[in-house]
């Protein structure tokens, strides 16, 4: 039987995008994997968490097994309503919703608001997965290019403009990384979010503001987009995956109770009470605070190893900015194609991202590759470092 007949031809066009994940390099054993977005291994707080499954069965027994949960789903909310507070955001019960991840919230926000007769706007370079995402409902994909400060707010004015003037739709929403960008690490300073909050109240679209690496700042962290909006533009994508732990799968979309309750509705998961009763037995036991500054000095340590290894095994023609926070590190390689330097890294026990993935369109990317500074240890990260140099010259 020819199952694919069956299905759609939403589905059928989604299909034809490539595979999700496809990024992901296989890995030889051993890799320095400067590829890996991922917590440290150090820093995921492993036993503080079992202690808070053992706490949680000792005092709930089968409750957090249950469909209905534990009544600690409930708190958890109430102890994200707080931290988003502390950053600024103010926000009522039906004005956020939990997710499993960042993903599912990106993931959630697209269905109820994209089909193929819309257009949503996206940084260029920006998140793979979230590209995956939106090529599921839609092809209609407007890139705005990035520099060194983050998304260029005067072209996307010409963009809309030029749009306006053509008879041709706005983008139903920007999708937007504004701190600590991931591929790039760049933090859109404040008159661009400014502006930006500006642009969509003058030209009618909503602002997606994912903000996962928003809490890792080496220095002054930035006031959250959200924090700024007077006017609902702006729908706020939160996680703990990187701050706690990326296997409980806790994010959240913080925004408009309309649009909330119209992801809520298609949120057919049941939630994860388990893993939410779990996070939220933790932050019961932890001050939050003082971790996020731990990391914080913990991950910045790390991004100056990073940048040292750079200074001193990188050729001259490479080049690249400093992240103020986050994860990643963009380096731009003239004249060499990332994908083809990646299966030569690979040969000699060293991965990376090639840019084409973060882009619309892969060509745009060919020239760029994105390193981790977060996962492996600092003597590694050295070496594979000093052998991406070696390869290059």
């Amino acid at each position: 039987m020819n199952y694919e007949s069956l299905f759609p031809t939403n589905v059928k066009v989604a299909l034809m995008n490539d595979p999700p994940g496809a990024w992901m390099p296989q890995l030889p054993e051993s890799c320095i994997r400067l590829s890996a977005g991922y917590p440290a291994p150090e820093l995921v707080p492993s036993e503080q968490v079992r202690s808070a499954v053992n706490r949680l069965i000792h005092q709930e027994r089968d409750l957090p097994l249950h469909y209905l949960g534990s009544p600690r789903v409930d708190f958890l909310r109430a102890q994200l309503q707080e931290r988003l507070k502390h950053r600024g955001i103010d926000i009522r019960e039906h004005e956020l919703l939990v997710t499993s991840g960042g993903c599912q919230a990106i993931d959630l926000i697209a269905k109820v608001l994209l089909d193929d007769a819309c257009v949503v706007a996206v940084e260029a370079p920006t998140y793979m997965e979230a590209l995956e995402i939106f090529r599921n409902y839609t092809h209609q994909i407007v890139s705005v290019p990035m520099d060194e400060w983050g998304l260029q707010t005067d072209v996307l004015e010409t963009v809309l403009t030029k749009r306006t003037d053509a008879g041709l739709p706005m983008p139903r929403f920007l999708y937007t990384i504004p701190s600590f960008h991931n591929p790039t690490g760049t933090t859109l300073p404040l008159e661009r979010r400014l502006k930006l909050l500006k642009l969509a109240e003058a030209f009618d679209f909503l602002i997606v503001e994912d903000d996962a690496y928003g809490e890792l700042s080496f220095a002054n962290a930035p006031v959250p987009l959200k924090a700024m909006d007077r006017s609902g533009r702006v729908v706020y994508v939160g996680s703990l995956s990187k701050v706690v732990a990326p296997g409980l799968r806790v994010g959240w979309i913080a925004g408009p109770q309309t649009l909330v309750h119209a992801c809520s509705w298609f949120k057919k998961d049941l939630d994860h009470p388990f893993a939410q009763a779990t996070m939220a037995a933790y932050l019961q036991d932890v001050d939050f605070t003082k971790r996020v500054e731990a990391l914080r000095v913990a991950y910045r340590k790390r991004r100056d190893t990073m940048m040292r290894a750079l200074d001193t095994y990188m050729p001259a023609f490479a080049s690249w900015h400093v992240p103020e926070g986050g994860f990643f590190v963009w380096l731009h390689i003239p004249e060499i194609d990332t994908t083809k330097l990646l299966y030569k890294a690979l040969d000699r026990g060293v991965s990376f991202v090639p840019g084409q993935y973060f882009f619309v369109n892969p060509a745009d990317g060919r020239h760029f590759l994105r390193l981790s500074f977060s996962y492996v240890d600092e003597e590694q990260m050295v070496k594979g470092v000093q052998t991406l140099g070696q390869l290059l010259t």
